[in-house]
Order: C-alpha cells, then sequence, then structure tokens
C-alpha cells in the first residue's frame, strides 16, 4: 500500500511540474496513423438514390490533376446511373453556367444548383431531392474537402443516406482528400449516415 501511494504521489507531482501532460495535435502528429477505412459494396435503389455532380467545371476540376484522372471512372458512374434512371443533380461554382461542365461528364437536362461549398445553401437542392423521392444521394466531385464534404454532411444533417466514392472525390492534394475521408469515418452524425466505397462497387438495383 505504502509503495502505491508512493506512486500516486509521484505521479501527481509530475504532472504538476509538467513533466507529465498531453501533447496536442501537432506535436502528435508524427505518431497519429489511423487505420484506412473498409470499402463496402453498396446495391442501391434508383427510384430513391441521386447521383450529386458536384463542380466538375474546366474552371477547377480541368486545372486539376487528380480531379482530370477521376473523369473516366466518373463518367462510368454517370452513365450507370443514367441507364438506370436514377435522379442526377449538377452542382456548379459561382461565376460559371452549367456549359462550363467537362464535356465527358456534361449534363444532359438534368437539374443543377450554384453554391459554395455547401450546394444546400441558398439553393433549391433541398426541395430537388425532396421532389424526387431522394433518401440517398452518392456524392462525387472537387474538390473533396469542399463540395463534396460539405454537401455529402449536409445531406446526412437532412436525414439523407450518403455513399461516397473515395475515387470520385478529388482536391489538389490527397492529404486534403484524407482528411476528408477522416471526417465521414469518425464526424458525429455523418460518419452514422455514411458508406465509403469506391465507384465500380456500386450497382442500381
Amino acid at each position: 500500500m505504502r509503495r502505491i501511494l508512493a506512486a500516486a504521489f509521484l505521479i501527481v507531482g509530475m504532472t504538476a511540474s509538467g513533466s507529465v501532460r498531453a501533447g496536442d495535435v501537432v506535436e502528435e502528429w508524427a505518431t497519429i496513423k489511423p487505420a484506412a477505412p473498409t470499402l463496402k459494396p453498396v446495391t442501391v435503389d434508383p427510384k430513391t438514390t441521386a447521383l450529386l455532380m458536384l463542380d466538375f467545371m474546366k474552371q477547377n476540376c480541368g486545372q486539376r490533376p487528380r480531379c482530370m484522372a477521376s473523369l473516366p471512372a466518373m463518367k462510368k458512374l454517370l452513365e450507370a446511373a443514367r441507364a438506370a434512371k436514377a435522379p442526377v443533380v449538377y452542382a456548379i461554382i459561382g461565376n460559371s453556367t452549367i456549359a462550363d461542365v467537362l464535356p465527358d461528364v456534361a449534363a444532359q437536362g438534368e437539374p443543377h444548383v450554384q453554391s459554395g461549398p455547401d450546394k444546400f445553401r441558398n439553393t433549391d437542392l433541398e426541395k430537388i431531392l425532396k421532389d424526387k423521392g431522394v433518401q440517398t444521394v452518392i456524392a462525387v466531385g472537387t474538390s473533396s474537402n469542399g463540395a463534396v464534404l460539405y454537401t455529402a454532411s449536409g445531406a446526412a444533417f437532412r436525414g439523407m443516406k450518403v455513399i461516397v466514392p473515395v475515387d470520385g472525390m478529388s482536391a489538389t492534394d490527397p492529404v486534403a482528400e484524407y482528411a476528408t475521408v477522416l471526417n465521414f469515418m469518425s464526424a458525429p452524425t455523418v460518419s452514422a449516415a455514411t458508406t465509403l466505397t469506391r465507384s465500380d462497387m456500386i450497382k442500381f438495383q
């Protein structure tokens, strides 16, 4: 018992003197290595699932190699959604028009909204989705830490399920994509509503 008490007093003394303390995130940066997510195959109902094509513009995606590299897979996903007659909704950046979407994934008369990173903000996106009976969204686009993160999170906060293909959420560098995945894995409310996958693991029923 004396040894236990002595050890306890030693710990208290060290803590008081600052010898033992929790480091902040910057001090711990090099040691933080979260596990990679498990990507899951998903089968969706096209009647209640919308594909959100976020900011595939020549002004941003067209200038980002990682976004351009995602286009072939996103074109296939878009074609699959259209073939299944799933709703497709585009979002575009400020000072642009729907005609500025890159040709490989260009709109074909589908509705679109225009806003900043959160495509629900000051737009009719929520109404568009509700009117179509959408309960689940597949969010793809650029940037991962902008339009994809905030719009997908906004959908989760509105009670929708969210599917995020990691090969369709590009940014200017992999660090931003990594940080976005961590948010989808751990953020309150958002993580519970989100399934991380790849585009070729998505099937329309």
